[in-house]
């Protein structure tokens, strides 16, 4: 199979993923991009924050249409994170690959614990300002330094620190993906000469497609089931991930 079908198929699931969960997706394109393109885990990084920011700028026009998007506070939140996220970017170049690889297959592995566990239903009973400028900022550094949105952080955390319905969280945490990820690209801005344009560009196609498949899916299919099958796979490539590094 060639290369640039890879890339329209993985770029399609994870925009399915992103567009449906609200987050999730974008932690499968760093080892889309490892395993099966034949990125470097620094190339691979960079290529997803490109990824990521593109869909899901794109998945929150679409929850923004029908109302779903907490600006005020949402622009808070992401706001905490916006240094953070530009410092981890920065530092990310001066790690070794091993090491980099390592990371996210553990936040990865995190990530599906996530999942599995009930999400919160009721949004908290009143708003924390602390707990909601560490979430965003430590949602930043995350961003910034592994190149993954970090929607399963957000959307739990915009539900019980923030106060939101769950609808609106999964909506506002793509407008926090969304400036995470432009501003640890800017901190990364002119160390991407390495990346191939020619399957970045399909593959951010796809997932741009796939995040409006994604949303009209979330209306139609259980969020409890979709993240449970999720999970499942994200545990597959952990394990898949860190075995790789051990050898």
């Amino acid at each position: 199979m060639s290369a640039l079908v890879l890339a329209l198929i993985a770029g399609a699931v994870i925009g399915l993923a992103l567009g449906a969960l609200g987050g999730g997706g974008s932690v499968l394109a760093v080892p889309a991009l490892i395993y099966l393109l034949g990125f470097t885990p620094a190339a691979a990084t960079t290529a997803s924050l490109i990824i990521v920011a593109a869909t899901s700028a794109t998945a929150l026009y679409a929850h923004a249409r029908d109302g779903h998007v907490a600006w005020k506070a949402g622009s808070l939140f992401a706001a905490a994170g916006i240094i953070p996220a530009y410092l981890a970017g920065a530092a990310s170049s001066h790690v070794p690959e091993a090491a980099l690889t390592t990371a996210f297959a553990v936040i990865a592995a995190l990530a599906a614990l996530r999942m599995l566990r009930p999400s919160p239903s009721e949004p908290a009973s009143r708003t924390r300002p602390g707990k909601a400028v560490g979430a965003g900022a430590g949602l930043g550094a995350v961003t910034g330094f592994l190149g993954v949105g970090g929607g399963f952080l957000a959307v739990p955390a915009l539900v019980g620190v923030l106060g939101l319905t769950m609808r609106r969280a999964v909506g506002t945490s793509l407008l926090v993906i969304t400036v995470n990820s432009l501003a640890a690209l800017t901190a990364r801005a002119g160390s991407g000469g390495g990346l191939d344009w020619a399957l970045i560009g399909p593959f951010t196609g796809a997932a741009i497609l796939g995040a409006w498949d994604g949303k009209r899916l979330s209306a139609k299919v259980s969020g409890n089931s979709l993240q449970k099958v999720f999970a499942g796979v994200l545990l597959a490539v952990a394990a898949f991930m860190l075995i790789d590094v051990i050898t």
